[in-house]
Protein backbone atom coordinates (compact mmCIF):
# COMPACT_ATOMS: atom_id res chain seq x y z
CA UNK A 1 0.00 0.00 0.00
CA UNK A 2 1.42 3.50 -0.92
CA UNK A 3 1.96 6.24 1.44
CA UNK A 4 -0.08 8.66 -0.69
CA UNK A 5 -3.28 6.09 -0.82
CA UNK A 6 -3.36 5.47 3.04
CA UNK A 7 -3.08 9.06 3.72
CA UNK A 8 -5.81 9.36 0.89
CA UNK A 9 -8.10 7.24 3.23
CA UNK A 10 -6.93 8.35 6.37
CA UNK A 11 -7.98 12.05 5.39
CA UNK A 12 -10.88 11.24 4.24
CA UNK A 13 -11.93 9.64 6.91
CA UNK A 14 -11.57 12.68 9.46
CA UNK A 15 -13.65 14.83 11.20
CA UNK A 16 -15.06 18.04 9.98
CA UNK A 17 -17.06 20.56 11.16
CA UNK A 18 -20.42 21.20 9.65
CA UNK A 19 -21.97 24.41 10.04
CA UNK A 20 -25.13 23.70 8.05
CA UNK A 21 -27.27 20.68 9.83
CA UNK A 22 -30.57 21.81 7.97
CA UNK A 23 -30.06 18.15 5.39
CA UNK A 24 -29.05 15.78 8.34
CA UNK A 25 -31.20 13.10 8.56
CA UNK A 26 -32.35 11.27 12.34
CA UNK A 27 -29.90 8.11 12.98
CA UNK A 28 -30.09 8.01 16.82
CA UNK A 29 -30.95 10.91 18.61
CA UNK A 30 -30.47 9.05 22.01
CA UNK A 31 -27.09 9.34 21.05
CA UNK A 32 -27.18 12.59 19.29
CA UNK A 33 -25.92 10.55 15.88
CA UNK A 34 -27.67 11.74 12.90
CA UNK A 35 -26.66 11.15 9.02
CA UNK A 36 -25.86 14.00 6.68
CA UNK A 37 -25.48 13.78 2.66
CA UNK A 38 -21.67 13.49 1.31
CA UNK A 39 -21.57 16.79 -0.32
CA UNK A 40 -18.39 16.42 -2.65
CA UNK A 41 -17.13 17.40 -5.75
CA UNK A 42 -14.10 15.81 -8.34
CA UNK A 43 -12.12 18.72 -10.08
CA UNK A 44 -9.46 18.11 -12.80
CA UNK A 45 -7.44 20.41 -13.98
CA UNK A 46 -5.24 19.93 -17.11
CA UNK A 47 -1.87 21.16 -17.26
CA UNK A 48 0.02 22.67 -19.82
CA UNK A 49 2.90 21.32 -21.41
CA UNK A 50 6.04 22.73 -19.93
CA UNK A 51 8.55 23.63 -22.65
CA UNK A 52 10.79 25.71 -20.08
CA UNK A 53 13.58 23.25 -18.10
CA UNK A 54 12.91 24.16 -14.39
CA UNK A 55 9.93 25.58 -14.59
CA UNK A 56 7.25 24.05 -12.49
CA UNK A 57 2.94 24.74 -11.46
CA UNK A 58 2.28 25.46 -7.79
CA UNK A 59 0.03 23.14 -6.58
CA UNK A 60 -1.17 25.76 -3.94
CA UNK A 61 -1.99 28.34 -6.55
CA UNK A 62 -4.09 26.26 -8.56
CA UNK A 63 -6.11 25.35 -4.95
CA UNK A 64 -6.61 29.08 -4.52
CA UNK A 65 -7.96 29.86 -7.77
CA UNK A 66 -10.51 27.13 -7.51
CA UNK A 67 -11.21 28.74 -4.19
CA UNK A 68 -11.60 31.75 -5.65
CA UNK A 69 -13.97 30.52 -8.39
CA UNK A 70 -16.57 29.42 -6.07
CA UNK A 71 -17.00 32.72 -4.06
CA UNK A 72 -18.91 32.84 -1.93
CA UNK A 73 -19.32 29.19 -1.49
CA UNK A 74 -16.69 27.65 0.59
CA UNK A 75 -14.78 24.61 0.23
CA UNK A 76 -15.10 22.92 3.52
CA UNK A 77 -11.99 20.49 2.72
CA UNK A 78 -10.01 20.21 -0.67
CA UNK A 79 -7.27 17.86 -1.18
CA UNK A 80 -5.21 16.61 -4.34
CA UNK A 81 -6.33 13.11 -5.00
CA UNK A 82 -3.96 12.51 -7.89
CA UNK A 83 -1.02 14.26 -9.81
CA UNK A 84 0.03 13.57 -13.17
CA UNK A 85 2.57 15.50 -15.99
CA UNK A 86 -0.91 16.21 -17.65
CA UNK A 87 -3.73 17.02 -15.15
CA UNK A 88 -4.33 17.66 -11.25
CA UNK A 89 -7.16 15.84 -9.82
CA UNK A 90 -8.76 18.08 -6.22
CA UNK A 91 -11.72 16.49 -4.15
CA UNK A 92 -13.81 19.18 -2.77
CA UNK A 93 -16.29 19.03 -0.13
CA UNK A 94 -19.08 21.54 0.50
CA UNK A 95 -22.29 22.09 3.59
CA UNK A 96 -24.79 20.97 0.86
CA UNK A 97 -26.08 19.08 -2.17
CA UNK A 98 -27.14 22.69 -3.17
CA UNK A 99 -24.31 24.01 -3.00
CA UNK A 100 -22.99 21.05 -4.83
CA UNK A 101 -24.66 22.67 -7.65
CA UNK A 102 -23.97 25.88 -7.51
CA UNK A 103 -19.94 25.05 -7.12
CA UNK A 104 -20.43 22.92 -10.44
CA UNK A 105 -22.50 25.39 -12.50
CA UNK A 106 -18.93 27.65 -12.08
CA UNK A 107 -16.17 25.34 -12.22
CA UNK A 108 -17.15 22.66 -15.10
CA UNK A 109 -16.23 23.95 -18.72
CA UNK A 110 -14.18 26.92 -17.05
CA UNK A 111 -10.47 27.73 -17.37
CA UNK A 112 -7.53 29.72 -15.41
CA UNK A 113 -4.56 31.44 -16.39
CA UNK A 114 -1.50 31.13 -14.18
CA UNK A 115 1.24 33.69 -13.77
CA UNK A 116 4.35 33.16 -16.27
CA UNK A 117 2.11 31.05 -17.96
CA UNK A 118 0.85 31.98 -21.49
CA UNK A 119 -1.62 28.72 -22.02
CA UNK A 120 -4.76 28.56 -19.91
CA UNK A 121 -6.21 25.49 -17.89
CA UNK A 122 -9.14 23.94 -18.60
CA UNK A 123 -11.38 22.74 -15.69
CA UNK A 124 -13.38 19.76 -15.58
CA UNK A 125 -15.41 19.01 -12.65
CA UNK A 126 -18.71 16.22 -11.27
CA UNK A 127 -20.23 14.78 -8.76
CA UNK A 128 -18.13 12.72 -6.73
CA UNK A 129 -19.77 9.11 -6.96
CA UNK A 130 -19.37 7.40 -3.47
CA UNK A 131 -17.74 3.65 -3.80
CA UNK A 132 -20.80 2.12 -2.15
CA UNK A 133 -21.99 -1.50 -2.82
CA UNK A 134 -25.39 -2.05 -4.88
CA UNK A 135 -27.80 -4.67 -4.24
CA UNK A 136 -26.30 -6.81 -7.58
CA UNK A 137 -22.82 -6.30 -5.81
CA UNK A 138 -24.31 -8.27 -2.79
CA UNK A 139 -26.81 -10.27 -4.57
CA UNK A 140 -24.26 -11.88 -7.48
CA UNK A 141 -21.75 -12.50 -4.65
CA UNK A 142 -24.09 -14.55 -2.40
CA UNK A 143 -25.18 -16.44 -5.85
CA UNK A 144 -22.00 -17.02 -7.27
CA UNK A 145 -20.67 -18.11 -3.45
CA UNK A 146 -20.29 -22.36 -3.64
CA UNK A 147 -19.36 -21.82 0.52
CA UNK A 148 -22.25 -19.60 1.37
CA UNK A 149 -25.82 -20.76 1.81
CA UNK A 150 -28.42 -18.80 1.90
CA UNK A 151 -30.66 -19.69 4.25
CA UNK A 152 -28.03 -20.05 7.12
CA UNK A 153 -27.93 -16.95 9.07
CA UNK A 154 -24.35 -14.85 8.28
CA UNK A 155 -24.39 -16.75 5.37
CA UNK A 156 -26.68 -14.82 3.43
CA UNK A 157 -26.69 -10.80 2.71
CA UNK A 158 -27.74 -9.64 6.12
CA UNK A 159 -24.78 -8.56 7.78
CA UNK A 160 -22.99 -4.97 7.48
CA UNK A 161 -19.39 -4.39 8.08
CA UNK A 162 -18.83 -0.58 8.96
CA UNK A 163 -14.94 0.95 9.78
CA UNK A 164 -14.08 4.50 11.13
CA UNK A 165 -16.53 4.80 13.58
CA UNK A 166 -15.45 6.87 16.64
CA UNK A 167 -14.91 5.36 19.52
CA UNK A 168 -16.02 8.57 21.38
CA UNK A 169 -19.38 8.64 19.83
CA UNK A 170 -20.81 5.17 20.76
CA UNK A 171 -19.37 4.49 24.35
CA UNK A 172 -21.97 4.92 27.36
CA UNK A 173 -21.91 7.76 29.91
CA UNK A 174 -20.40 5.68 32.72
CA UNK A 175 -17.73 4.00 30.57
CA UNK A 176 -14.91 4.90 29.04
CA UNK A 177 -14.95 7.94 26.54
CA UNK A 178 -12.17 5.51 24.56
CA UNK A 179 -14.47 2.52 24.73
CA UNK A 180 -17.23 1.47 22.06
CA UNK A 181 -20.45 -0.29 23.53
CA UNK A 182 -22.09 -3.14 21.56
CA UNK A 183 -25.19 -2.17 23.10
CA UNK A 184 -25.04 1.34 21.76
CA UNK A 185 -23.82 0.04 18.44
CA UNK A 186 -27.39 -2.16 18.85
CA UNK A 187 -29.45 0.89 19.59
CA UNK A 188 -28.06 3.23 17.25
CA UNK A 189 -28.59 0.64 14.01
CA UNK A 190 -31.46 -1.18 15.37
CA UNK A 191 -33.40 2.02 13.39
CA UNK A 192 -33.34 -0.14 10.01
CA UNK A 193 -34.76 -3.19 11.68
CA UNK A 194 -34.48 -6.22 14.21
CA UNK A 195 -30.89 -7.34 15.28
CA UNK A 196 -29.80 -10.42 15.63
CA UNK A 197 -26.18 -9.87 16.56
CA UNK A 198 -23.37 -7.16 16.76
CA UNK A 199 -19.91 -7.60 17.56
CA UNK A 200 -16.85 -5.03 17.72
CA UNK A 201 -13.68 -6.95 17.71
CA UNK A 202 -11.77 -4.60 19.68
CA UNK A 203 -13.60 -5.64 23.02
CA UNK A 204 -12.54 -9.18 23.01
CA UNK A 205 -9.47 -9.15 24.30
CA UNK A 206 -8.22 -12.44 22.10
CA UNK A 207 -9.51 -11.25 18.78
CA UNK A 208 -6.18 -9.52 17.71
CA UNK A 209 -4.18 -12.81 18.84
CA UNK A 210 -7.12 -14.70 16.86
CA UNK A 211 -7.09 -13.16 14.00
CA UNK A 212 -3.52 -11.39 14.10
CA UNK A 213 -4.95 -7.72 12.94
CA UNK A 214 -4.98 -4.30 15.28
CA UNK A 215 -8.82 -3.55 15.35
CA UNK A 216 -7.62 -0.06 17.56
CA UNK A 217 -7.61 2.53 14.35
CA UNK A 218 -6.45 6.37 14.10
CA UNK A 219 -8.40 8.45 11.79
CA UNK A 220 -6.27 11.22 10.21
CA UNK A 221 -7.44 14.26 13.48
CA UNK A 222 -5.87 11.72 15.99
CA UNK A 223 -9.49 10.05 17.30
CA UNK A 224 -9.60 6.20 17.73
CA UNK A 225 -11.88 4.82 15.79
CA UNK A 226 -13.32 1.15 15.28
CA UNK A 227 -14.87 -1.32 13.23
CA UNK A 228 -18.61 -3.33 14.07
CA UNK A 229 -20.72 -5.59 12.38
CA UNK A 230 -24.21 -5.79 12.55
CA UNK A 231 -26.22 -8.68 11.90
CA UNK A 232 -30.39 -8.41 10.98
CA UNK A 233 -32.84 -10.90 11.34
CA UNK A 234 -33.62 -10.54 8.25
CA UNK A 235 -32.91 -9.40 4.84
CA UNK A 236 -35.45 -6.01 4.64
CA UNK A 237 -33.50 -5.00 7.53
CA UNK A 238 -30.20 -5.20 5.80
CA UNK A 239 -31.18 -3.47 2.59
CA UNK A 240 -32.86 -0.85 4.45
CA UNK A 241 -29.35 -0.16 6.30
CA UNK A 242 -27.45 -0.38 2.97
CA UNK A 243 -29.76 2.32 1.20
CA UNK A 244 -29.89 4.73 4.06
CA UNK A 245 -26.20 4.52 4.69
CA UNK A 246 -25.11 4.67 0.96
CA UNK A 247 -23.79 8.52 0.31
CA UNK A 248 -23.99 9.58 3.65
CA UNK A 249 -21.50 10.61 6.56
CA UNK A 250 -21.79 10.31 9.86
CA UNK A 251 -22.57 13.21 12.32
CA UNK A 252 -22.67 14.01 15.85
CA UNK A 253 -24.37 17.06 17.15
CA UNK A 254 -23.15 18.18 20.91
CA UNK A 255 -25.10 19.07 23.59
CA UNK A 256 -23.54 23.08 22.96
CA UNK A 257 -25.32 22.63 19.41
CA UNK A 258 -22.26 22.46 17.44
CA UNK A 259 -21.80 19.18 14.86
CA UNK A 260 -18.99 17.12 13.22
CA UNK A 261 -19.31 14.87 10.59
CA UNK A 262 -16.99 11.68 9.69
CA UNK A 263 -16.77 9.81 6.83
CA UNK A 264 -17.38 6.07 7.27
CA UNK A 265 -16.43 2.75 5.26
CA UNK A 266 -19.72 0.22 4.89
CA UNK A 267 -19.94 -2.87 2.53
CA UNK A 268 -21.12 -6.22 3.34
CA UNK A 269 -19.78 -8.97 5.31
CA UNK A 270 -18.57 -11.63 3.37
CA UNK A 271 -16.59 -13.55 5.92
CA UNK A 272 -19.60 -15.53 7.60
CA UNK A 273 -18.31 -13.58 10.46
CA UNK A 274 -21.23 -13.89 12.60
CA UNK A 275 -22.56 -16.99 11.29
CA UNK A 276 -23.22 -19.75 14.18
CA UNK A 277 -19.84 -21.98 12.78
CA UNK A 278 -17.91 -18.69 13.02
CA UNK A 279 -19.07 -18.01 16.43
CA UNK A 280 -18.71 -21.39 17.97
CA UNK A 281 -14.72 -21.28 15.94
CA UNK A 282 -14.38 -18.20 17.90
CA UNK A 283 -15.64 -19.34 21.12
CA UNK A 284 -13.28 -22.45 21.11
CA UNK A 285 -10.03 -20.53 19.95
CA UNK A 286 -11.10 -17.83 22.71
CA UNK A 287 -11.06 -21.08 25.47
CA UNK A 288 -8.13 -22.43 23.82
CA UNK A 289 -6.36 -18.99 24.28
CA UNK A 290 -7.96 -18.51 27.80
CA UNK A 291 -6.45 -21.74 29.00
CA UNK A 292 -2.98 -20.70 27.03
CA UNK A 293 -3.09 -17.16 29.19
CA UNK A 294 -3.78 -18.86 32.44
CA UNK A 295 -0.87 -21.68 31.58
CA UNK A 296 1.24 -18.56 30.49
CA UNK A 297 0.22 -16.81 34.04
CA UNK A 298 0.98 -20.04 35.79
CA UNK A 299 3.85 -20.36 34.09
CA UNK A 300 4.56 -16.33 34.77
CA UNK A 301 3.64 -17.19 38.43
CA UNK A 302 6.30 -20.37 39.04
CA UNK A 303 9.08 -18.56 37.29
CA UNK A 304 8.29 -15.68 39.46
CA UNK A 305 8.67 -17.93 42.81
CA UNK A 306 11.33 -19.43 41.15
CA UNK A 307 13.15 -16.28 40.89
CA UNK A 308 12.33 -14.97 44.21
CA UNK A 309 13.50 -18.45 45.67
CA UNK A 310 16.78 -18.05 44.09
CA UNK A 311 17.09 -14.17 44.56
CA UNK A 312 16.58 -16.23 48.57
CA UNK A 313 18.56 -18.37 47.98
CA UNK A 314 21.29 -15.82 46.41
CA UNK A 315 20.73 -13.68 49.48
CA UNK A 316 21.32 -16.32 52.03
CA UNK A 317 24.64 -17.59 50.70
CA UNK A 318 25.48 -13.61 50.38
CA UNK A 319 24.88 -13.33 54.25
CA UNK A 320 26.80 -16.93 55.19
CA UNK A 321 29.58 -15.67 52.84
CA UNK A 322 29.75 -11.92 54.45
CA UNK A 323 29.01 -13.96 58.43
CA UNK A 324 32.08 -16.05 56.95
CA UNK A 325 33.94 -13.29 56.17
CA UNK A 326 33.27 -11.45 58.88
CA UNK A 327 34.00 -14.34 61.35
CA UNK A 328 37.38 -14.51 59.12
CA UNK A 329 38.27 -10.80 60.09
CA UNK A 330 37.47 -11.60 63.53
CA UNK A 331 39.36 -14.29 63.20
CA UNK A 332 42.15 -12.71 61.59
CA UNK A 333 42.31 -9.48 64.32
CA UNK A 334 42.11 -12.15 67.27
CA UNK A 335 45.31 -13.88 65.94
CA UNK A 336 46.47 -10.32 65.31
CA UNK A 337 46.09 -9.40 68.74
CA UNK A 338 47.42 -12.58 70.01
CA UNK A 339 50.82 -12.32 67.94
CA UNK A 340 51.23 -9.07 69.17
CA UNK A 341 50.54 -9.82 72.86
CA UNK A 342 53.15 -12.72 72.54
CA UNK A 343 55.75 -10.29 70.64
CA UNK A 344 54.67 -7.63 73.60
CA UNK A 345 55.70 -10.82 76.14
CA UNK A 346 58.85 -11.51 74.49
CA UNK A 347 59.79 -8.64 74.58
CA UNK A 348 59.13 -7.64 77.93
CA UNK A 349 61.15 -11.32 78.42
CA UNK A 350 64.07 -10.12 77.05
CA UNK A 351 64.09 -7.08 78.13
CA UNK A 352 64.12 -8.79 82.01
CA UNK A 353 66.24 -10.99 80.91
CA UNK A 354 68.33 -8.43 79.94
CA UNK A 355 67.78 -6.51 83.28
CA UNK A 356 68.26 -9.47 85.45
CA UNK A 357 72.11 -10.38 83.33
CA UNK A 358 73.10 -5.98 83.81
CA UNK A 359 72.12 -6.75 87.48
CA UNK A 360 73.81 -9.68 87.88
CA UNK A 361 77.24 -8.15 86.24
CA UNK A 362 76.90 -5.12 88.29
CA UNK A 363 76.10 -7.70 91.28
CA UNK A 364 79.33 -9.31 90.59
CA UNK A 365 81.21 -5.99 90.21
CA UNK A 366 80.27 -5.10 93.59
CA UNK A 367 81.02 -8.22 94.88
CA UNK A 368 84.19 -9.07 93.88
CA UNK A 369 85.35 -5.16 95.06
CA UNK A 370 83.89 -5.91 98.36
CA UNK A 371 86.25 -9.52 98.71
CA UNK A 372 89.71 -7.63 97.61
CA UNK A 373 88.68 -5.60 100.08
CA UNK A 374 87.61 -7.60 103.03
CA UNK A 375 90.73 -10.33 102.46
CA UNK A 376 92.88 -9.71 105.11
CA UNK A 377 90.26 -9.54 107.79
CA UNK A 378 87.58 -12.83 106.99
CA UNK A 379 90.75 -14.76 108.54
CA UNK A 380 90.65 -13.15 111.67
CA UNK A 381 86.91 -12.92 111.77
CA UNK A 382 86.01 -16.40 111.15
CA UNK A 383 88.26 -17.66 113.90
CA UNK A 384 86.53 -15.37 116.47
CA UNK A 385 83.62 -16.41 115.39
CA UNK A 386 84.90 -20.12 115.52
CA UNK A 387 85.88 -19.89 118.92
CA UNK A 388 82.42 -18.31 120.25
CA UNK A 389 80.69 -21.66 118.88
CA UNK A 390 83.05 -23.70 120.54
CA UNK A 391 82.63 -21.66 123.93
CA UNK A 392 79.24 -21.13 123.23
CA UNK A 393 78.89 -25.38 123.04
CA UNK A 394 80.81 -25.94 126.10
CA UNK A 395 78.66 -23.62 127.70
CA UNK A 396 75.56 -25.43 126.56
CA UNK A 397 77.06 -29.05 127.29
CA UNK A 398 78.10 -28.10 130.71
CA UNK A 399 74.60 -26.93 131.80
CA UNK A 400 72.92 -30.24 130.14
CA UNK A 401 75.04 -32.48 132.14
CA UNK A 402 74.75 -30.91 135.54
CA UNK A 403 70.58 -30.77 134.41
CA UNK A 404 70.81 -34.64 133.92
CA UNK A 405 72.81 -35.43 137.27
CA UNK A 406 70.44 -33.72 139.31
CA UNK A 407 67.40 -35.54 137.39
CA UNK A 408 68.56 -38.90 137.66
CA UNK A 409 71.79 -40.21 139.06
CA UNK A 410 70.19 -43.90 137.29
CA UNK A 411 71.08 -42.57 133.90
CA UNK A 412 74.39 -41.28 134.18
CA UNK A 413 75.33 -43.59 131.71
CA UNK A 414 73.01 -42.36 129.13
CA UNK A 415 73.28 -38.93 129.55
CA UNK A 416 77.49 -40.02 128.74
CA UNK A 417 76.36 -41.39 125.81
CA UNK A 418 73.83 -38.66 125.37
CA UNK A 419 76.77 -36.10 125.37
CA UNK A 420 78.87 -37.65 123.80
CA UNK A 421 76.43 -37.85 120.70
CA UNK A 422 75.82 -33.92 121.01
CA UNK A 423 80.00 -33.69 121.01
CA UNK A 424 79.80 -35.35 117.76
CA UNK A 425 77.20 -33.61 116.36
CA UNK A 426 79.01 -29.86 117.39
CA UNK A 427 81.59 -30.79 116.22
CA UNK A 428 80.84 -31.55 112.80
CA UNK A 429 78.59 -28.83 112.52
CA UNK A 430 81.80 -26.67 113.04
CA UNK A 431 83.61 -28.36 110.71
CA UNK A 432 80.96 -27.55 107.97
CA UNK A 433 80.86 -24.17 108.90
CA UNK A 434 84.57 -23.90 108.66
CA UNK A 435 84.89 -25.58 105.01
CA UNK A 436 81.38 -23.16 103.85
CA UNK A 437 83.37 -20.30 105.34
CA UNK A 438 86.93 -21.50 103.65
CA UNK A 439 85.13 -21.79 100.34
CA UNK A 440 83.62 -18.46 100.53
CA UNK A 441 86.56 -17.02 100.88
CA UNK A 442 87.98 -19.20 98.20
CA UNK A 443 85.36 -17.61 95.78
Amino acid sequence: MCLCAAFSRSASRMTSVVSDTAEAVDLCPEFSLYLKHISRITVSVALPHLKTPGKSISNWEVMERLKAMVHPEQFSSLRISKSSMDFLRFEGEVENRSAVKRSLAKLEGKSIKLSGFTDVLKIRAVEHKADFPTRHDWDSFFRDARDMNETVPGERPDTIHLEGLPCKWFSVKDGAPDRPSEAALRTVFQRFGKIRNVDIPMLDPYREEMTGKNFNTFSFGGHLNFEGFVQYQDHTGFVRAMDSLRGMKLMFKGDDGKAVACSIKVTFDTTKHLSDSSLKKRQQERLKLQELEKQREEQKRREKEEEERRKQEESCVQRLKQQQQQERRRLEERRQLQEDELRRVEAEKQRTLELQRRERQLRDKLLGNLLKKSTNTDDVHLDLQICAAQNQNQRRHTSAATKQQKRKESEADGGRRERSRRRSQSSSRSRSRRRSRHRSRRY
